[in-house]
């Protein structure tokens, strides 16, 4: 655990930050007086995978779409979707 003085800790933050990411415990002091603890908010953690990209027009050929795909609906089946 390392104790440090607020001044102190405003001229050196990037470097406590990255003690504090490696794990160690920062005390920072007002005065002599503990005022607030530095620490890791979680365990480092790997970056995640990137996604893979997308390929455009995979499934060309794989599905039709009908050409009444986008017709309004029935009367008696847009009845029950909006509760009739």
């Amino acid at each position: 655990m390392q104790t440090v003085d607020i001044r102190a800790a405003k001229t050196n933050l990037s470097r406590l930050l990255d003690a504090a990411a490696a794990g160690e415990e920062i005390i920072i002091t007002r005065a002599g007086q503990p005022v607030a603890r530095l620490v890791a908010l979680l365990p480092a953690e790997p970056p995640p995978a990137p996604k893979a990209r997308r390929k455009l027009g995979g499934l060309a050929g794989k599905i039709t779409i009908p050409p009444d795909f986008d017709d309004p609906l029935p009367d008696d089946l847009l009845d029950l979707f909006e509760g009739r």
